[in-house]
């Protein structure tokens, strides 16, 4: 398991509200933390908002899902169980210079079906590999998806994906100094991810759904976000968001509570070290398909 765990298990009274954090940790959330291990596995587990943060559920979610140092860069994972003690997973890796689809059902972490479908080539390149997949509180399904890809020099990619077709493909310059990049918000008309560079700014990237693809990028703190190589985040109450950011130099992570994003007078709350070694190939957030995000 890595996707976050269900509000009625955790939430208990209290939700964020635009412009503070402070109610994260009344208001207990989660992040769902996947993982490609070093032997080619899936493992998962889930990062608690309580102070100190807590880990819990951590498992493996499959055996043998790639072969042992292969994926370069994996986006966020869907996972659905299928009411029989079992789950299906899936998502995209690149894994040499190509993009492949990844899905496969497993029960007690033992693959019995699925596998890997190549898509394109030309990928060797991509740092970073985001899929937004938005439903509205009205909509009983999916509406659109989109899929994201920063390349190492820069260039951000967008493709409309629903149905499972690549379309409409979409580019912006200027995010070459970008580490890593989480998902917080999906929206009708735009979509936002939470950056961080090499020189440790934080910022903000809103993307209007429109054509042609013009980002928004504004500046959410000057300095000391250059240690982490991964962000992963999740929604926590109404507005917030649940930030959890991994560095890979020290296996280290640390939780943090947003508010609404308002670029700097964003509030930011640490919620302190997490208690685990993060020391596998490569994290991407364990997500539950068109689960909202409205971080910013």
């Amino acid at each position: 398991m890595f996707k976050a765990v269900g509000a009625a298990a955790l939430l208990v009274a209290g939700a964020l509200v635009p412009g503070t954090a402070t109610a994260a940790v009344s208001a207990t959330c989660s992040v769902g933390v996947g993982s490609v291990t070093p032997g080619g596995d899936h493992w998962g587990q889930a990062v608690i908002s309580i102070r100190p943060p807590t880990v819990i559920l951590s498992q493996v979610t499959a055996r043998g899902v790639y072969v042992p140092g292969q994926v370069k860069v994996s986006s966020s994972m869907a996972e659905r169980d299928d009411g029989f003690d079992g789950v299906n997973v899936s998502g995209y890796v690149i894994i040499g210079v190509a993009l492949y689809s990844s899905g496969y059902h497993a029960v007690d972490g033992t693959i019995d079906s699925g596998g890997l479908r190549r898509i394109d080539g030309g990928w060797g390149d991509f740092v970073a590999l985001e899929e937004a997949e938005y439903q509205g509180p009205t909509e009983s399904g999916i509406s659109r998806v989109y899929t994201y890809g920063l390349r190492s020099d820069g260039v951000l990619f967008r493709w409309n994906t629903f149905g499972g077709v690549w379309r409409n493909k979409a580019s912006a310059r200027g995010f070459a100094a970008v580490k890593s990049m989480a998902l917080i918000s999906k929206s009708k008309t735009y979509d936002t991810f939470l950056a961080n560079t090499r020189g440790g700014a934080l910022y903000t990237i809103h993307i209007p759904i429109s054509a042609p693809m013009k980002p928004i990028v504004k500046q959410v703190r000057a300095s000391t976000w250059q240690g982490f190589e991964t962000l992963l985040a999740q929604k926590c109450g109404q507005y917030g968001t649940l930030l959890l950011g991994i560095d890979q130099d020290t296996n280290t992570g640390y939780l943090y509570a947003f508010g609404h994003a308002t670029a700097t007078t964003t509030v930011i709350q640490s919620l302190g070290k997490v208690p685990a070694a993060f020391g596998d190939d490569l994290y991407f957030r364990g997500k539950e398909p068109g689960a909202p995000l409205t971080g910013e």
